[in-house]
């Protein structure tokens, strides 16, 4: 079963990170010691070097246990388990440095081994990580340790788990059977189907099921205790998974109410401590940002004025966390005369219908006859977008969040805007950067609205650094 291997697989990382970490710091040692012909700072033996690095190398692994690196939500995703290695190797290198202190004992013979082994202990976890993940596909590829799931379900949350698990490689986890209507079922996806889960019950040992997931619950208490009873007396896995993403989705927790468990379902993780460190976050780096590129905004804004006359900046009320009302400031890229009102209004008024009918289904218009030329540079280089810099730094806007909405553009999602704006929007999000330009409204929504009960630090980063590909090499979202 999958969970059993998860486990295993996290037992085979921890003694191979071990192994590597102490590689890591013998390359190190041999490295400076060995081919540097600079003194030293202090001759340490390559036994005592070993030796305090047995000693030191078990918390190194509580420290990569402590960052999640050997859970499943980590070492699935290659960018968070590259970040989170990043800092358990800088967090181990001021443990040594700490514990050679505390115990008044030369440890390194210099400090060029503590860089080494900084730079030798991430590259090597990292190709170790990466080898192991490569052989691990090629098992689950080939049928080794996946598991066999039988799911159960009527809604769209069973189609899109079956189609998100049909990837045996990457999920681990084998579709074998489908209990419910014949529309759930994938056509391109080759499993047994069942239209009633009695019959798929009864073939769990025929179709060699080891897990049983299930989306909906049936109306009849009966029924769902057959399906957890089968699991049960099969002695296989069995998990639910609530089909209405709203109410699992966000930060959850479980506490005991008059004698019955309780969940608690808040809109979004991004919540105390969370939205704290998100704040801190916005206000360093949009103050450092705003003093690197307060030249760049000075040169812009003298440009525009002398080669389009009007205001420089352009001021769009907006609306974002709590669907408050925010003062967006952007470099002006369109006419002066343009952008006080709704866009299809304007595109009407112009005798441009075309425009105004894209422009009510998609909330965004190609080729925008409104925008001026110096505009179109502004906008196909992002540089329009730099002075919401100074909305983040003031706390209206955060670097990543849902995109501010126009205050018209409520009545187009009224059962969904209180969980999209739970959380502060953002001037670059997970839409922009998703690599598909071809997105309508809703399925812009969809992703928001993923980002606002899915929220981490991790996801941040991760948007941060693919907006800097977007914007330099022009792809994702437009």
């Amino acid at each position: 079963m999958l969970i059993k291997n998860t486990k295993f697989y996290s037992l085979i990382l921890i003694i191979i990170d071990t192994f590597v970490l102490l590689g890591a710091f013998t390359l190190a040692y041999v490295a400076r010691v060995q081919y540097d012909p600079r003194p030293l700072l202090a001759n340490v033996h390559a036994y005592d070097y070993l030796y305090a690095f047995l000693l030191i190398i078990p918390f190194w692994i509580l420290i990569f246990a402590s960052l999640g690196l050997y859970q499943p939500g980590t070492y699935n995703r290659r960018l968070v388990e590259w970040s989170k290695i990043a800092i358990g190797a800088f967090v181990g290198i001021l443990i040594v440095i700490g514990w050679q202190y505390a115990s008044d004992q030369e440890i390194l013979p210099a400090r060029l081994v503590a860089v080494y082994g900084l730079v030798a202990s991430f590259v090597l976890i990292v190709v170790e990580r990466e080898i192991l993940r490569f052989i691990r596909s090629m098992m689950f590829k080939y049928g080794k340790g996946t598991s066999r799931v039988l799911l159960v379900g009527s809604s769209s949350a069973t189609t899109d788990i079956a189609r998100n698990l049909a990837n045996t490689a990457k999920s681990g986890y084998e579709i074998v059977a489908i209990a419910g209507p014949k529309k759930i079922v994938p056509a391109d996806l080759r499993v047994h189907h069942y239209s009633l889960v009695e019959t798929a019950l009864n073939n769990i040992e025929i179709d060699n099921i080891t897990t049983i997931i299930q989306t909906d619950l049936y109306d009849s208490t009966e029924r769902n205790q057959k399906v957890l009873g089968a699991a049960q007396s099969h002695h296989i896995g069995y998990s639910f998974i609530p089909g209405e993403a709203e109410f699992y989705s966000g930060k959850n927790t479980v506490d005991v109410f008059l004698g019955y468990p309780m969940i608690s379902v808040y809109q979004t993780p991004l919540v105390g401590w969370g939205a704290i460190l998100k704040r801190i976050f916005d206000f360093i780096v949009s103050l450092i940002l705003l003093i690197i590129f307060s030249p760049v905004l000075v040169i812009l804004f003298v440009i525009k004025r002398l080669a389009d006359p009007g205001p420089a900046f352009y001021i769009s009320k907006r609306l974002s966390q709590f669907s408050i009302p925010i003062d967006l400031i952007k470099f002006r890229s369109m006419g002066a005369q343009y952008g006080a009102r709704d866009a299809a209004v304007e595109f009407r008024e112009m005798g441009l219908e075309n425009l105004a009918l894209e422009y009510e289904k998609n909330r965004k218009v190609d080729n925008d006859p409104r925008i001026t030329k110096f505009g179109k540079f502004l906008r196909a280089t992002s540089l329009d977008e730099l002075p919401q810099i100074i909305n983040v730094l003031r706390g209206d806007l955060s670097l990543v969040g849902p995109r501010p909405i126009l205050p018209q553009e409520m009545k187009m999602a009224p059962s969904r805007n209180g969980l999209l704006h739970s959380v502060k929007s953002g001037v670059t999000g997970i839409w922009q950067v998703s690599g598909r330009s071809e997105l309508s409204f809703e399925e812009r929504i969809d992703l928001e609205l993923f980002y606002a009960q899915n929220w981490t630090f991790w996801l941040d980063i991760k948007i941060l650094f693919k907006t800097v590909a977007v914007v330099l090499f022009r792809r994702g979202a437009k």
